[in-house]
This record gives structure tokens, C-alpha cells and sequence, in this order.
């Protein structure tokens, strides 16, 4: 993949699945409160994070690629 992204998650959105750190456990983990975060917000691209992404239950996690040190265009979920 080689590009970078910014990963974040909503935590009014997020119900503590579980799943997002189940799949990719090196970009994901759940706090004391069972929220969702990720271990870097931004991160070289991943397959298994944006399989978390892509397997969250309430579409808590939204993926952008990083440009020029900003939040560039969104990888997921993809602009309609």
C-alpha cells in the first residue's frame, strides 16, 4: 500500500465491540471503558486496519490518507 493515514474513531459512536482490536491488533485498542482507539493515529497503511474498519458493527472508524503532514482524502468509508 505504502501511503499513510490518519485513523480515528468516534467515541459516541463506538459500542466496545471489540472487533476493530480483534482483527487488527497492532492498530487498535479498547480502553478501561471498553472505547475503541487507535494505537497510532497515524499509521502506514494496513490491510487489517482497514479490515477493522470495514467489520465495524456501527462504522465508528474512519480512515483519511495523510498529505503533506494534513488529513487528506478519505480511504474509508469512501465519499458517496
Amino acid at each position: 500500500m505504502g501511503d499513510r493515514w490518519y485513523v480515528e474513531v468516534d467515541r459516541g459512536v463506538c459500542i466496545g465491540s471489540g472487533l476493530c482490536a480483534s482483527t487488527a491488533p497492532g492498530g487498535f485498542r479498547l480502553d478501561a471503558t471498553r472505547q475503541a482507539h487507535p494505537v497510532a493515529p497515524e499509521t502506514d497503511a494496513s490491510e487489517a486496519v482497514l479490515a477493522a474498519a470495514e467489520g465495524c458493527p456501527v462504522e465508528a472508524i474512519a480512515i483519511r490518507l495523510v498529505e503533506g503532514g494534513s488529513r487528506g482524502e478519505p480511504v474509508y468509508p469512501p465519499e458517496e
